[in-house]
């Protein structure tokens, strides 16, 4: 049957560690059946792994075209497993798959951790006789377990992690299995192919979704949290919820609906809520180069990384939901189940977080086979880098001393900081055209734009011919800048500018959102191109920084044209709020 994952992903190690996965050029007993072994046993609790025989191993990589195995080649191989696979200590065995690479066909073993180990295996499997050891992973090697290792490994004889567990109040029937085609599309799996032609439980085999004697078959609890329409239904309160504080706590909330269903959706919905309701971008134009600075309150990805691991790594057998908590200032994530003891807290400060058991390996492996995680601990690291990057705080995490909840706090960029109010004036101070210049600038600096960069970018782009996007990027910046203003103060202002503009000097402005020559914009005000109308007119608006000429260090260039800059589209914009 096919595997239950794309076959490319697999053999370029895009889903999967590579040291969950062997490379094996020809049939050798003796070590795949050791590495069989070790991959059982999963020591570690990181789900097993893959041994793909037929593939040459270049520097710990694929070598490609792979080499192949014929048509005889396989079916020896499958006969001899049948023996072989009794030898293993309890019997063991491993998922077997034909996947075709290259025009050529590979034999693919998949060895998902196995529920009744240990396992033991002859270190010689093809010899007469035979000496059986324990094997565990060590790095990308399997080796043989140390007295010590042995103990421990016993000791997890009956801690089979919870999402592989079968669970006996659920049957197949609560398996959507719309929802298991749907993903094995997405990872690009043929398997999607044999849903609805052959028996389901033929293909919830193939995925180790189940468990059981054929006469009582129990799907495991990974199946239903990925795949069950309710999966609150066998994992009570399984669901997000957020909550709003736009005041802090000390004031009225706003909660939002508990989002619910598979976890793959609950993920998605999620990010739709926070996307939609909470994140804000800002893209500012640089003249030092080409690309535009973009900068989010909360960047997307660190948003993305903090709530999957939140999924991966919660206790399900908990009745709590995970909850994100969004302040004036802050977003916390908190999900119940804390991280091991092992594990120090300055440690995810430093972003050097190494587990040594994996709660839910299971269900990780799905999600990474969705690419919502890496695993293998480079969730922290990536939320670190990715708030360093966008010049956001680091985060704060906190658990208790019983480890009994895991919360990571994202703080809001800077520049998207609560302030305290914009205090106006007295309007009997905003009589001249200087005094409503000063508080312009005052506007601008407190809404943390920067005018002197923003003009300087706005002339270079239309000496380099780029009009449409910096005329574009400032109107942006103004309405944005407008929208942020308490409404009040706005109308105060305009009503003073309005006080204090003459019409002509307003249409000047209103002429000038596009570069515009001199000669063009008088004649739009009904006068000729004179000196002295220059003087009266348009001069005044370029010594207050209103109006700017696009080669300002050049005023008799003959290309010279006038462009209303960001303070004078700020007083048109202020303008349109004017009370009438």
């Amino acid at each position: 049957m096919s595997l239950h994952l794309n076959i490319e992903d697999l053999i370029s190690a895009r889903t999967v560690e590579t040291d969950r996965i062997e490379f094996k050029e020809g049939w050798n007993p003796d070590a795949i059946y050791r590495s069989i072994c070790a991959f059982a046993n999963d020591f570690e609790n990181t789900g097993g792994g893959y041994i793909l025989v037929g593939v040459a191993e270049e520097n710990g990589v694929a070598k490609r075209p792979v080499i192949g195995l014929s048509y005889k080649e396989q079916a020896d191989i499958q006969r001899k497993m049948i023996g072989f696979n009794n030898l293993i200590l309890p019997v063991y065995n491993p998922k077997l798959s034909i996947e075709t690479v290259d025009d050529k066909q590979i034999i693919v073993l998949w060895v998902p951790g196995g529920s009744n180990r240990p396992y033991q295996v002859p270190e010689h499997i093809t010899s007469s006789t035979k000496r059986n050891f324990y094997y565990i992973r060590k790095y990308a090697n399997s080796v043989k377990a140390e007295l010590e290792e042995q103990q421990e490994l016993i000791s997890l004889a009956n801690q089979v992690p919870f999402d592989d567990r079968p669970n006996t109040q659920a049957n197949l029937g609560n398996i959507a299995m719309l929802l298991v085609r749907d993903y094995l599309i997405k990872v690009k799996s043929k398997l999607s192919e044999l849903v609805g032609r052959r028996p389901d439980t033929d293909v919830l085999s193939q995925m180790e979704l189940i468990s059981g004697p054929n006469e009582h078959i129990f799907p495991r609890n990974v199946a239903l949290m990925m795949f069950s329409d309710n999966p609150e239904k066998y994992f009570p309160c399984s669901q997000v919820e957020v909550v709003h504080f736009p005041n802090g706590e000390a004031d009225s909330f706003n909660e939002f609906d508990p989002i619910t269903g598979p976890i793959p959706s609950q993920i998605k919905n999620t990010l739709d809520l926070l996307t939609s309701n909470f994140l804000k971008e800002r893209v500012s134009k640089s003249t030092t180069k080409a690309e535009s600075n973009r900068i989010w309150n909360y960047p997307y990805q660190a948003i993305e990384e903090t709530l999957v691991n939140a999924f991966y790594h919660r206790d399900y057998q908990q009745r709590e939901p995970i909850e994100i908590r969004i302040y004036p200032g802050s977003m916390v994530f908190i999900n119940h189940g804390g991280p091991d003891r092992s594990i120090q807290m300055q440690a995810f400060q430093m972003g050097m977080v190494r587990s040594r058991r994996y709660r839910n390996r299971r269900l990780g492996d799905f999600l990474k086979e969705l690419e919502l995680t890496e695993g293998r601990a480079t969730g922290i690291p990536t939320i670190l880098k990715t708030l360093k990057d966008n010049g956001s705080p680091p985060p704060q995490f906190n658990t208790d001393e019983d480890r009994t909840f895991f919360e990571v706090e994202l703080f809001i960029h800077p520049d998207f900081a609560p302030k305290p109010p914009f205090v106006l004036p007295p309007l009997n101070q905003l009589t001249t055209r200087s005094e409503i210049d000063n508080l312009l600038t005052q506007l601008i600096r407190y809404t943390g734009l920067d005018q002197a960069e923003i003009d300087r970018s706005a002339i270079a782009g239309v000496q380099a011919g780029a009009i449409a996007e910096e005329v574009e990027v400032l109107d942006n910046q103004v309405k944005e800048l407008v929208s942020a203003t308490d409404s009040a103060i706005v109308s105060a202002i305009a009503g003073a500018i309005a006080g204090a503009i003459a019409e002509d000097e307003k249409n000047v402005l209103a002429t000038g959102l596009l570069p515009k020559d001199r000669d063009t914009i008088l004649k739009h005000i009904g006068v000729t191109n004179h000196r002295k109308n220059y003087t009266s007119y348009m001069l005044p608006l370029v010594a207050m920084n209103w109006l700017t000429m696009t080669y300002p260090d050049k005023p008799t260039n003959p290309n010279q044209k006038y462009l209303s800059t960001l303070k004078g589209r700020l007083v048109l914009e202020l303008l349109k709020h004017k009370i009438k």
